[in-house]
């Protein structure tokens, strides 16, 4: 995929930014079967996400898109179903790794980027923590999307925070005064 840095050279960097961020959320974008993967590669595409363990990741089974540089010059040769059995290895490695980032969180109290209303209910909020982990909180009456809120994680799935409202914030006050772990 045209990439210009070899995984040794990635690993540095991911390793760079821990040791300067701790704590610092990694995310990316996976395609299983672009055109040509082998086996091999995919292995190697399963061990990279072990090595970092990306707190999130988008994820897609390769498919064609017209006037791409990968249309133009390869051949889509990699069979649906071998693609969608990559997709599904790369999708349970990375639900076990988000998983694992958000138990890590259950306990500690979250500065959230308030979004909106939940999907589920009207009386919780959604938001986001600053390495972008969705939160859902019960919704107190003086909140709003824009707003910022401390939530303390109580629970967790592999894709969502589960929290209770702590106390409104703002940026300013929660860069003074440390989130309790």
């Amino acid at each position: 995929m045209r990439r210009t840095y070899t995984r040794d050279e990635y690993l540095a960097l991911i390793d760079r930014a821990r040791a300067i961020v701790p704590g610092i959320s990694f995310s990316t974008d996976l395609i299983a079967g672009f055109c040509g993967e082998t086996d091999a590669e995919h292995a190697d595409t399963l061990s990279l996400m072990e090595a970092v363990r990306y707190d999130h990741a988008f994820m897609f089974a390769y498919s064609e898109r017209p006037d791409t540089y990968a249309a133009r010059k390869f051949s889509d040769d990699v069979p649906e179903a071998v693609k969608k059995a990559r997709l599904s290895e790369i999708i349970a490695l990375q639900t076990e790794h988000s998983l694992g980032h958000h138990r890590q969180r259950v306990g500690r109290e979250e500065v959230v980027l308030v979004e909106g209303t939940s999907k589920r209910s009207d009386a919780q909020l959604k938001g986001r923590t600053d390495g972008n982990h969705m939160v859902v909180f019960d919704r107190p009456s003086d909140l709003a999307a824009g707003d910022y809120a401390v939530v303390r994680i109580e629970d967790c799935t592999s894709a969502t925070l589960l929290g209770s409202f702590v106390r409104k914030t703002t940026l300013e006050q929660a860069s003074r005064r440390p989130v309790v772990a």
